[in-house]
């Protein structure tokens, strides 16, 4: 789950950060949801992908 988000523009910088990640082939954001659904191409630690979000401003819970 991810805290914060609000509007589309969250969304859009939450699906950004992810997609930065290397190893992130892809990253889909549901703001009514609150969540985010990651395809990978190599494996990437979860803290990884939580920096990824929390350096943009949102928290993961």
């Amino acid at each position: 789950k991810v805290e914060g988000m609000s509007c589309g523009h969250c969304k859009a910088a939450v699906e950004k950060a992810l997609k930065a990640v290397d190893g992130v082939e892809d990253a889909v954001v549901s703001l009514e949801e609150k969540t985010a659904q990651v395809t990978l191409n190599k494996e990437v630690p979860d803290h990884v992908l939580t920096k990824a979000v929390t350096d943009a401003g949102y928290e993961v819970v």
